[in-house]
């Protein structure tokens, strides 16, 4: 509660501190201690709760506090703390409010915390309009860029669309259970399973959630919008925002809806599989390195969908290592990109040989992002796969997602191909510091000791 709370206040410093601070530097800086106090209000939330304490309620039983919610915003929150380091100074490159681009980030992380601690249904509408608007924004935020301009209102434009049909679910919903409280919905499922208006409410829901994840066929809108948004926002929308939506879902699925899975479970799996296939193919044929990791995120996405759709503790487990696997590495690797004048392949060419400290660490998040054993995204994909495994079911999307991931490696190695087996010089939008340099480091260590240790994340689950 003291996170939700000390995010919008910092949001709000930042929105000042754009009027009383005109040197970028120094608003960075602000922006960068104020992520690492809000780590500190986390952590500190973290050691109020306790894996057997009994939650705490707030407003009315609205939301619902629990140690495993207050891990993920932990983690969350340093992920994002770890994106503002990596990539603050391309931030202060957008345009010209660099303050305003901080104060969305607080505010997207209010959304996230409400999205991870919500009990009603209205609560976690608040919480994805408010993580989606300041997305709408960012990714608008380059006005010199007339692509930035086209994927702001196509984000909005399908955006307001999803909320329609996210509100006809709720309301559907809400007229069969007669309660937006998801432990009283789960109630009332239990014991009427077969109201028709309950089911439709969940087929909306599902077809919300799944824009909202990016899943196929309702993620038409990711790869323009990914691939017109400024690099630094696009990092961030494709990692620590997918990453909330997705625990939401998770939470919604399984605490209300586990006991109509029979209904829904197919249909969940159908789109997994089409998300699966649709990502991983069309990123084959991409040549732009940030489009293939739009096309790639909507891949990962398939592999995320298998949390929700696992109904046990793997499911819990495999969402919260995902989240931080997926999220470190592509951070990492948009961190690389960034620095590169030409996103095609061909603009890592010869890399290795300039900065062979940039192709190794973005060969480790490749390696992630692949699933080759030793990193988290290794451990990440085992987790959610495992959890599918142990519910007993759907053994043919487990084939067929190893089958996907294994075409996901020829679109990822193509990278290292370039790095390391063809001869170039690429162009540098700007000089690798030794504070990058230490970053990125850092973060490939992250990845590495996920998936080394992956229980160090999961000791709270």
């Amino acid at each position: 509660m003291k996170a939700i709370i000390a995010t919008t206040i910092f949001g709000v410093i930042m929105m000042f501190t754009g009027l009383m601070v005109s040197n970028k530097k120094s608003v960075a800086a602000i922006a960068a201690a104020l992520f690492a106090a809000l780590l500190g209000v986390n952590i500190w939330d973290l050691t109020s709760t306790s894996p057997n304490a009994a939650d705490h309620l707030f407003f009315n039983n609205m939301l619902r506090i629990e140690h495993y919610s207050v891990w993920f915003n932990t983690v969350m929150t340093g992920c994002t703390l770890i994106y503002v380091l990596l990539l603050g100074k391309e931030i202060q490159r957008v345009g010209a409010h660099v303050a305003e681009y901080f104060a969305l980030i607080f505010f997207i992380l209010c959304g996230l915390y409400l999205l991870a601690t919500y009990n009603n249904l209205l609560m976690m509408f608040l919480g994805i309009e408010i993580l989606s608007i300041p997305q709408y924004i960012l990714a608008g935020s380059d006005k010199k860029n007339l692509k930035s301009s086209e994927a702001s209102l196509k984000y909005f434009l399908m955006g307001a669309f999803t909320t329609g049909i996210l509100l006809m679910g709720i309301t559907l919903l809400y007229g069969a259970a007669r309660s937006f409280n998801i432990m009283e919905i789960a109630a009332m499922l239990h014991t009427d399973s077969l109201n028709p208006l309950a089911l439709a409410g969940i087929m909306f829901i599902m077809i919300a959630f799944s824009f909202k994840v990016s899943a196929a066929p309702m993620h038409m809108w990711t790869p323009d919008v990914y691939d017109g948004s400024p690099t630094p926002f696009t990092a961030y929308m494709s990692t620590i925002v997918k990453a909330a939506a997705f625990f939401a879902f998770l939470r919604l699925f399984q605490v209300s809806f586990s006991t109509l899975n029979a209904h829904w479970t197919l249909v969940l799996a159908i789109i997994t599989a089409a998300t699966l296939l649709v990502g991983n193919v069309t990123a084959v044929f991409q040549q732009s390195v940030k489009r293939m990791l739009a096309y790639s995120s909507i891949a990962q996405a398939g592999f995320m969908l298998f949390s929700v759709l696992a109904l046990n503790k793997f499911a819990w487990q495999g969402i919260i290592i995902y989240a931080v696997a997926y999220s470190l590495a592509t951070i990492g690797i948009f961190s690389v990109l960034v620095k590169l004048k030409d996103f095609t392949y061909d603009g890592f060419n010869g890399l290795a040989k300039k900065e062979p400290l940039l192709a190794f660490t973005a060969s480790i998040f490749i390696f992630s992002l692949a699933g080759i054993p030793l990193t988290g995204g290794f451990m990440a994909k085992y987790y959610v796969l495992l959890a599918v495994v142990q519910q007993g079911q759907l053994l043919w999307l487990v084939i067929f997602a190893l089958l996907m991931a294994a075409i996901s490696i020829y679109y990822y190695f193509r990278v290292i191909i370039a790095m390391y087996f063809k001869t170039g010089t690429p162009e540098m939008s700007s000089p690798v510091t030794n504070g990058d340099k230490a970053m990125l480091i850092i973060t490939c260590a992250l990845v590495i000791l996920l998936g080394v240790l992956p229980q160090l994340f999961l000791n709270t689950v």
